[in-house]
């Protein structure tokens, strides 16, 4: 049997700052931590982390957001619990329409402005799929721009 991970480096300003967020994070020690690096081999969910110290952070740069998608709400509670144990600072947001589903989560920042979402999804679709003609196109294109509320943010 092949078992995947996910690879995720990120770049850090502090790696002991992140470590510590992280070790809160996913209840885990790193398996290696050396001066400007750190690794974690996290079981559930299958993820490879690595930590590396760059002059070059950008809070908040092309990434959006990260995630771990969990089976209950239970258990975006128990992370939320965790988070809060461990200091850290906690957006909660239980039966939200994001994305288009129907979701329960919890939103932490870790020290170098990466968002991450705890999140379990109750309904997967909750608008129908749109299907526009030409002549639509053509039309919204004449008119003036619609805002448009950003999902996850």
């Amino acid at each position: 049997m092949t078992i995947f991970k996910t690879h995720v480096a990120l770049n850090v300003a502090d790696v002991n700052r992140s470590v510590a967020f992280y070790q809160a994070m996913f209840e885990a020690h790193p398996v290696k931590h050396k001066v400007g690096y750190a690794k974690f081999e996290v079981t559930d969910p299958g993820l490879n982390l690595t930590l590396n110290v760059s002059e070059a952070v950008c809070e908040q740069g092309a990434l959006s957001h990260l995630g771990i998608q969990v089976d209950s709400t239970e258990a975006v509670r128990a992370a939320c619990d965790r988070f809060k144990s461990a200091g850290l600072k906690v957006i909660e947001e239980f039966n939200t329409d994001c994305c288009y589903a129907l979701q329960d989560k919890v939103w932490v920042i870790d020290p170098d402005g990466n968002r991450w979402e705890i999140f379990v999804v109750h309904a997967e679709d909750t608008a129908p799929d749109l299907e526009i003609s030409i002549a639509e196109i053509n039309v919204a294109e004449s008119t003036e721009p619609q805002p448009v509320k950003p999902c996850c943010a």
